[in-house]
């Protein structure tokens, strides 16, 4: 590790739990009768949006009021001391506020509101569901299922795990398609691959190294190698 140049993070919920915030299949109070796996979906916004924006206004104060913890605090100290990007699965703004500088935000954004018509971004509108300047309802810039990664985000993603000899999996079950193809690329373009997550993940057996810890116990020590 301490050879590396450039470092390729790819996180996940994992990470940002530890911060307080709820797993995306957690469930809880007034959702407990909902399927998030279904709220998060074009269809369930065009059927519903005001009730998509509920749950949506509630996971953004949840959001807003954790903090970054010691797993984001070392990726953004890794960022100082080699070429780091990261590509989380995220959209909880946590990687930005703990200081990293590249972070490719896979399945988009929180902190911003984009129109479902038009697609322009712009701040929210009043009104629940918010509406934008032409009419359109607005929508969180968030990727939902069934829905393609940002095109340009993707292949940013893409080009540093090709380019990285050093990739670090923290905090994801590597699950979710297709951010669970990127350690594979790495590797099959020379990279050391590090995994840290409490338990062993479907792509544990590819991975040079992994850790079974949690992302603020193993990330502080990794930052410690590099140094």
């Amino acid at each position: 590790m301490a050879a590396a140049e450039n470092i390729a993070v790819v996180t996940g919920a994992g990470v940002s739990q530890e911060s307080g915030i709820p797993t995306f299949r957690g469930d809880g109070g007034l959702w407990r009768s909902y399927d998030p796996m279904k709220l998060a979906t074009a269809s369930a916004f065009a059927e519903d949006p005001a009730l998509v924006w509920q749950w949506y206004d509630e996971r953004r104060a949840g959001m807003l009021a954790a903090e970054p913890n010691a797993g984001h605090l070392a990726i953004a100290r890794m960022g100082r001391l080699r070429r780091v990007s990261v590509a989380t699965q995220n959209i909880d703004g946590l990687h930005q506020r703990a200081g990293s500088g590249r972070v490719l935000e896979l399945h988009g954004s929180m902190a911003r509101i984009r129109c479902s018509e038009c697609g322009a971004f712009a701040r929210r509108g009043a009104g629940l569901p918010p509406k934008c300047a032409c009419g359109g309802v607005q929508r969180p810039d968030v990727v939902w299922f069934g829905e393609p990664l940002p095109a340009r985000v993707w292949k940013e993603a893409e080009r540093e795990a090709s380019e990285a000899d050093l990739m670090v999996v923290a905090g994801t079950s590597l699950a979710v398609s297709p951010a669970n193809t990127l350690p594979a690329r790495a590797k099959s373009s020379g990279a050391l691959l590090v995994e840290v997550n409490p338990e062993r993940t479907a792509m544990s057996g590819i991975m040079d190294f992994s850790v079974q810890e949690s992302a603020s116990a193993a990330l502080p020590r990794l930052l410690a190698a590099l140094r």
